[in-house]
């Protein structure tokens, strides 16, 4: 028993002397250093502190806190990076640029919060990108190559570069400008939309949060398009009504050719204003190219002069000048095609037709020449323009007026005259539509029927004459037309001929063959048209 008290009393006794003890050590606020502020940005810093005694007692939260005041405290912004001792990395965000701030690295435990030393620093302030513009290159009329260089952003992204150009110093993106994508470093820039011979100044431009910087100014000049230059081919297939030149551009001067072809007149000088102007060419053409074109509805036994052109950006650029006259007369005989057997036929005017029997169908092989029709009746010769033009009656024409033609080419009659129902000899009549197009489908032997209609050879059609065989024995030719209107034109290239099918009060069927094709079209026009007819037996 007395050994138990013994116990008990040494085990009081010990504890009695550890609180003695602990009541003896007094606990303190931590021990905390600011040590730097590092990485300083527009909007933030790193911050190091050390918390180097927890003062008795666990340290539970260490950070730093900031303000644009002294001696900033928790109280205002801070950060927890976590607890217990030893070196801690903070990281301040949110804070405003060119700013100068406070800041204290602090440290809490259970008898409180200390802090460290003060440290200021102040915010970096935004600048515009800093760069250069590079040479100019690869200048033409209208494009040039250039670019720029960026060497600092300005301490914030580039969300647009480019070059930006005008006419007049210090160019801005308020003008004419590219937009080369973004980030640092080189780039390279087309500029386009240009005016040829024109002074330029161009600046490289960068733009981040803070505005645009501009490149050093560089000044170039366009390359300047002058006229083509150009020369009139020799005239060659002289005929009575149509002629051969052309050209070639030896230069396109710089620019693009838009047009090109030749013009003539009878006096001398021909450009593309004259009020006889004829162009019968007009396409894109490249330098150096060679052309020739077909001068048409020429006056038989005229001379006259003719000049190449081209027309480019510049203007219209003229080759030298020539002259020819066109051939007064030819062989007014027509090419038949003698394997054939032909009849003959007779108007009541006494000319006599050759005839040709095709498929079921007697047809005339050449072009009706009658001025009367078959009861005797005159048909008008209608000469004026006007008067043609407002004629709702039968009449007819030579083509220009000429009589000459009427041998070969034979006359040209308006719708009305073929509405009398007596234009062609008695037991022959004008063909229905029905009635070319049983021809047409007979000889549509190789998926166009032009060709075995058309009179072979170049004497009275333009070359090449396309396709052109005769095997019908038709001998189709070219007489041309005369407008609504009054005008001639298209002899020696165009053959047209009236159905006595109308389709409206104004429009009739009629049936085209050109030079250089060896289709027949169908087609309709004014009734006041003057075209060749055919006859076909009843």
């Amino acid at each position: 028993m007395k050994n138990i008290l013994k116990i008990i009393t040494i085990i009081f006794l010990s504890f009695a002397f550890i609180a003695i003890i602990k009541s003896c050590k007094k606990e303190t606020l931590p021990n905390v250093t600011t040590v730097a502020i590092t990485g300083i940005t527009q909007t933030s810093a790193v911050s190091v502190g050390n918390v180097t005694d927890d003062g008795g007692t666990e340290v539970t939260a260490y950070g730093v806190c900031w303000d644009t005041s002294k001696n900033p405290t928790t109280n205002a912004s801070k950060t927890n990076d976590g607890k217990g001792t030893g070196v801690f990395v903070s990281n301040i965000t949110d804070l405003s640029e060119n700013t100068k701030y406070n800041v204290r690295a602090y440290a809490t435990n259970s008898e409180g919060t200390s802090y460290g030393n003060e440290i200021s620093f102040t915010t970096i302030q935004t600048q515009v990108p800093s760069l250069k513009t590079v040479p100019v290159t690869s200048i033409t009329q209208t494009t040039a190559v250039t670019g720029g260089n960026i060497t600092s952003d300005g301490g914030a992204s580039i969300t647009e570069r480019g070059v930006c150009w005008d006419t007049s110093p210090n160019p801005s993106i308020n003008w004419n400008r590219t937009n080369d994508g973004n980030g640092i470093g080189d780039f390279l820039s087309n500029v386009i939309g240009l005016k040829d011979g024109t002074n330029y100044y161009i600046r490289s431009y960068a733009t981040n949060s803070a505005g645009t910087g501009y490149g050093n100014e560089v000044s170039f000049t366009t390359i300047q398009i002058v006229l083509p230059t150009i020369t009139t081919s020799e005239v060659r297939d002289i005929l009575i009504t149509s002629a051969v030149s052309g050209g070639n551009i030896t230069s396109n001067g710089g620019g693009t050719i838009k047009s090109r072809g030749v013009c003539w007149n009878t006096f001398g000088t021909p450009n593309i204003k004259d009020d006889d102007f004829n162009d019968n060419y007009m396409s894109d053409a490249d330098e150096g190219r060679e052309f020739s074109v077909w001068l048409v509805n020429l006056k038989r036994g005229t001379n006259y002069y003719v000049r190449a052109y081209a027309t480019n950006e510049a203007g219209t650029a003229y080759g030298n000048q020539l002259s020819f006259t066109t051939v007064e007369e030819v062989s007014p005989i027509i090419e038949f095609n003698t394997d054939l057997i032909y009849a003959s036929l007779t108007d009541i005017d006494g000319n006599i037709y050759r005839t040709i029997r095709i498929v079921d169908q007697n047809w005339m092989a050449e072009n009706l020449k009658t001025t009367k029709l078959n009861d005797g009746t005159e048909i008008p010769r209608v000469e004026d323009n006007s008067n043609w033009q407002n004629l709702k009656a039968p009449g007819y024409c030579w083509y220009d007026n000429d009589e000459y033609y009427k041998s070969f080419y034979g006359a040209l009659y308006n719708w009305y005259t073929v509405n009398t129902k007596k234009l062609c000899p008695a037991g022959w009549h004008v063909p229905t539509d029905l009635d070319w197009s049983t021809l047409i489908d007979y000889l549509d032997w190789d998926g166009v029927a032009g060709g075995p209609l058309k009179e072979v050879g170049t004497s009275h059609w333009l070359y090449p004459n396309t396709g052109a065989t005769n095997e019908s024995g038709f001998t189709a030719l070219p007489g041309g037309l005369r407008y609504e209107f009054g005008a001639f034109s298209g002899i020696g290239w165009l053959g047209l001929w009236w159905s006595s099918t109308d389709y409206s009060l104004l429009g009739a069927y009629r049936r085209t063959m050109r030079y250089d094709e060896k289709v027949i079209y169908r087609t309709s026009d004014y009734k006041s048209l003057g075209t060749s007819i055919r006859c076909i037996q009843d």
